[in-house]
């Protein structure tokens, strides 16, 4: 597999853009293989500027269930370039979006529209702190939810990547405002509330991780934080950002049967275009500007664009039902991945929820963060490594979820177990 375009272009790339990417997970930094340009995308695969095909398991982090170039989202964006990509006022797409995802994440009485999930986060919880009256926010270690400074306090994803715990930049007033529990461990939460009793505002976490590999909740742990909110008077707010419209039609929130207090979203509900949102019970919601004193605007919130595909992407999830497919597609993935690195004799563990799942190389159970940084980075390095150049696009970091579409077969299965069976030969 040849790379010279790619290697060319982000040489050009660098000359303007910070480290030649606008977002820093894609500078490949922490593997030795150059990072492919991609220059179309289609189905279940990626193409990148040297002609090279990959079978994509990224799919843009998360959105893209339907895979690259879904008809039925093509076909609504081309209708709506009929009328407009940016109107700045109130259009009935918003409404239609709103009430189709309020069918499936009923807490969500009321939201708002936003461009991204790290503007939706950062929303949510400044609406949570005008709701409280208070200013702490407690998060969990290894999980990310965007880059608003609160939140760059033992983050994931691409904080975990680059080797940086906390961003420069980030005052100390608001990093203290920031409480940090352990995934999994309920005391680690109960003992945060008991210290700073009436000072919490919300606890924050994604209900299945992602952005330190996939790492499902024990059984009565979101129960268990629940109960943590109900008694210290905190709002329970859910990331879903990834997990949303993918583990379930009702995400996590219905696949685990626990009701937050508010719900983010985000990738998804625009069909792989920007956007996010962010709701929850009326009353919580009745805060936010024009109804309310939390100010929160932008100009590009529930664009039509964003809101076509949405539209077209989860009415189509809804009708076609992808969930049993997708996760047999990943439960027989798991399976022949196991069965070849136990021949193998390497360490591993394999977590899944649906159709996200990560392949750890570390002995298991991987339950928090502590477990995950025991992996091993050579091994991961090699098998990235191996894969991409047999044509295989995994993430480039063991602190990201895999993710599965409907475009994934039997022969995909074929094709990524029979590089995976070559890949670990070789190593």
């Amino acid at each position: 597999m040849r790379f010279e375009n790619s290697q060319k272009l982000m040489q050009e790339a660098k000359e303007v853009l910070v480290g030649g990417v606008n977002s820093p997970v894609r500078a490949f930094r922490n593997v030795s293989v150059p990072a492919p340009f991609i220059k179309r995308g289609e189905g279940a695969y990626l193409f990148d500027e040297d002609n090279n095909r990959y079978l994509d398991y990224v799919l843009s982090w998360g959105p893209l269930l339907l895979g690259h170039l879904d008809s039925d989202v093509v076909n609504a964006m081309k209708e709506q370039l009929n009328f407009g990509v940016s109107f700045g006022a109130p259009s009935q797409l918003e409404t239609e979006l709103a009430l189709l995802i309020r069918e499936f994440f009923p807490v969500m009485q009321k939201l708002r529209f936003v461009s991204s999930g790290t503007e939706a986060i950062m929303s949510a919880i400044r609406v949570a702190r005008g709701y409280t009256k208070r200013n702490l926010l407690l998060k969990f270690d290894g999980c990310y939810h965007g880059h608003a400074d609160a939140l760059l306090v033992k983050a994931g994803s691409g904080m975990l990547t680059h080797a940086h715990p906390d961003s420069a930049g980030v005052s100390e007033a608001l990093a203290s405002s920031t409480l940090v529990a352990e995934f999994n461990n309920l005391q680690s939460v109960a003992n945060l509330l008991n210290a700073h009793k009436g000072q919490v505002s919300c606890v924050l976490l994604e209900p299945v991780t992602g952005n330190m590999g996939v790492i499902a909740p024990e059984p009565g742990f979101l129960q268990g934080l629940r109960s943590l909110c109900d008694e210290h008077g905190c709002l329970l707010i859910f990331d879903e950002v990834m997990t949303g419209f993918r583990v379930s039609m009702g995400g996590a929130c219905e696949l685990y049967g626990v009701e937050p207090d508010m719900v983010c979203l985000g990738k998804i509900i625009g069909g792989g275009m920007p956007v996010g949102a962010y709701g929850g019970k009326k009353e919580i919601m009745s805060l936010v500007s024009p109804e309310g004193p939390v100010y929160q605007a932008g100009t590009l919130s529930g664009n039509p664009m964003g809101m076509a595909c949405g539209l077209a992407t989860l009415r189509k999830i809804r009708q076609i039902n992808p969930f049993p497919s997708i996760r047999d597609f990943v439960t027989k993935l798991e399976d022949g991945l196991a069965e070849l690195l136990k021949k193998k004799g390497i360490e591993y563990t394999i977590n899944s929820v649906g159709g996200m799942f990560t392949l750890f190389f570390v002995k298991g159970p991987v339950t928090a963060k502590s477990s995950v940084d025991k992996h091993d980075k050579e091994m991961f390095r090699q098998f990235f490594e191996g894969m991409l150049r047999a044509g295989v696009y995994l993430p480039c970091s063991q602190y990201e979820a895999v993710f599965v579409s409907v475009k994934h077969t039997d022969l995909e299965l074929e094709m990524t177990l029979s590089a995976a069976k070559k890949v670990l030969e070789a190593i």
